[in-house]
């Protein structure tokens, strides 16, 4: 449908009158502004003409007291797509006044002599209202409040109710009809998905209500940098938009720079992913999964930054959906088998300890790596499942073990941080291992700095409730990534475990001075020590010298199955 266009005369005398009252157009699921009158113009302090039409179609509501903005969008969505009475109330803030003014809109629609629909909405002032004016503030809560309730629980809803932008099914919509008249302009359309960093942290220090005015701030200025119905939310802090590709990453630029400096301070980063609309013909909504598939790209970001989604994500996106729709077909049916790999004293060259590692080992697929699924599982929060699967076979392996005459030894466990998030995994694990009649002794808990994330208090509380079953905990990957050395002081550590990447770069001095050096000061913590990724008789040498505990590499053995231990007790070795 295209814009209807008056004639000049018709136009100008609709523009001169005196009366409040606007003449719309709905096309493409949004209101688009025909004609603005001078009342109109006068009652809303718009001092120009031409500001005035772009405000209201940018933002038709964008004065409006925030608890009004949900309520008359939505009337106003299902007055256009329905029918029926338009009669609504709301606050609205004029330039210069104190307070609000109140606003009574009554609207309906009508033909053109063509046979095309238009609305004319009059508006009315009402009076001034202010917190300070309890008489008045009473009377008027007692209509339009009445209003938000009835029409919000019992109506079809278009806008989401904290940030008064369309929700996830009207933007899908909204951005239907949008796409295509962006590309019947010869522009090509975009597809953005917006995400704050951290949401849940920020709501646990400020509470949520400080959390739902940043949400409805970071709306405020996707609104005002692309259009209030080129945006949506879809739930928690996850918003999209559609928009031209054109200068795209400068508009996230801006959009970063503002949010920055929203809140007084407490704000969060923003993540952002891009999805160009120039592949394959795609619907809307998987438009809007493979912006998210972008986003997610930098989900352990705590920066403001953005990723284009690109093919090798398609990719990325049918293995995790394999793995997650697998998962619990795989436990069951024994795909998932546990790999051991021996960790040596560094003192007399004997095993003492095992590290127990899940390896998939799919009909259709072959076998794959941890690095394939044990990512997928964490961000889908199924990693507890894996945990407690290969926990469960460690826990039968060492009955295996000791009734074929092989000496029991401790085997470690690793945990992921989700683990903690959906059960009380301390509990699972006394569980399983007493159920099981082994010694809590045989068990190791393995975790990364990652697992034990900003909320030290918490996981400081499960570390001593392991420690006080009787279990001991190791610290795996120490030195990797962004390690840092307060962990050891604010954690009771049994050991440990040095990243492998002190070993591939082994032929660094610098590396060798620090892994030393952090040697050196375990020893003085009383902590015993592994490294990682031990592959020649030279590295064995040196971490001798320089007092590391244990060892753990290929140069000794890769993970294996029990089976192939089993062959190698049984030929003597």
């Amino acid at each position: 449908m295209k814009k209807y266009e008056f004639d000049p005369a018709v136009r100008n005398m609709l523009e001169r009158s005196g009366i409040p009252y606007a003449v719309y157009q709905f096309i493409g699921r949004r209101f688009i502004t025909l004609a603005l009158s001078n009342g109109f113009l006068e009652l809303f302090g718009f001092s120009d003409r031409e500001e005035a039409y772009r405000a209201i179609d940018d933002d038709m509501f964008r004065d409006a007291h925030p608890d009004d903005v949900s309520r008359i969008s939505n009337a106003t969505t299902r007055f256009a797509l329905k029918g029926g009475e338009y009669n609504v109330i709301f606050r609205t803030r004029t330039p210069g006044q104190k307070g609000y003014t109140i606003i009574h809109s009554q609207g309906e629609h009508f033909l053109t002599p063509d046979g095309m629909t238009l609305t004319v909405v009059w508006y009315i002032n009402e009076g001034t209202f202010s917190a300070d004016d309890v008489m008045r503030e009473s009377d008027l809560l007692h209509s339009f409040n009445r209003q938000l309730h009835e029409e919000t629980l019992s109506r079809e809803t278009y806008y989401d109710y904290l940030t008064a932008l369309p929700n996830m099914t009207f933007f899908f919509q909204l951005a239907d009809a949008g796409r295509k008249a962006l590309r019947e302009e010869g522009k090509c359309p975009a597809f953005l998905f917006v995400d704050l960093c951290d949401m849940k942290t920020f709501n646990r220090k400020h509470g949520y209500s400080e959390g739902d005015q940043l949400l409805r701030e970071v709306a405020g200025v996707l609104s005002r940098t692309f259009r209030l119905e080129n945006c949506g939310r879809f739930g928690q802090d996850h918003f999209a938009v559609f928009t031209d590709a054109e200068g795209v990453e400068e508009k996230l630029k801006s959009v970063f720079e503002q949010v920055r400096q929203i809140g007084g301070g407490k704000s969060l980063p923003v993540r952002a992913g891009i999805y160009v609309d120039d592949l394959e013909p795609v619907e809307v909504s998987a438009a809007c999964d493979r912006a998210k598939m972008a986003c997610d790209e930098n989900k352990s970001s705590y920066l403001s930054i953005y990723s284009f989604f690109n093919r090798d994500m398609l990719v990325d996106a049918a293995n995790r959906a394999y793995i997650l729709e697998n998962l619990d077909r795989a436990l069951e049916e024994g795909w998932v088998c546990v790999y051991y790999q021996p960790i040596i004293r560094a003192a007399n060259g004997l095993v003492c300890d095992e590290e127990a590692l899940a390896r998939w080992r799919d009909p259709n697929r072959g076998i794959l790596s941890p690095a394939s699924f044990i990512p997928i599982l964490e961000d889908a929060l199924l990693a507890y499942k894996l945990d407690l699967y290969v926990l469960e076979q460690v826990l039968k392996n060492i009955k295996r073990k000791t009734a074929r005459g092989l000496f029991a030894i401790p085997v470690s466990i690793n945990l992921s941080r989700s683990d903690f998030d959906v059960c009380d995994i301390v509990e699972e694990i006394r569980r399983r291992v007493d159920e099981a009649g082994v010694s809590r002794e045989l068990i190791n808990i393995e975790i990364t700095e990652s697992v034990i994330g900003r909320n030290y208090d918490y996981m400081n509380t499960q570390i001593a409730r392991l420690h006080e079953l009787g279990f001991h905990v190791w610290m795996d990957d120490f030195g990797s990534g962004y390690s840092s050395l307060d962990v050891l002081r604010q954690f009771d550590f049994d050991l440990i475990k040095f990243d492998m990447h002190f070993m591939q770069d082994f032929a660094s001095e610098k590396s060798r001075t620090i892994l030393s050096e952090l040697m050196r000061m375990t020893q003085h913590l009383g902590i015993d020590t592994v490294v990682e990724g031990v592959e020649t008789w030279e590295q064995i040498i040196f971490l001798k010298n320089i007092g590391c505990d244990k060892i753990q590499g290929y140069y000794y053995s890769a993970p294996v199955p029990l089976e192939t231990i089993f062959e190698g007790f049984d030929r003597g070795e």
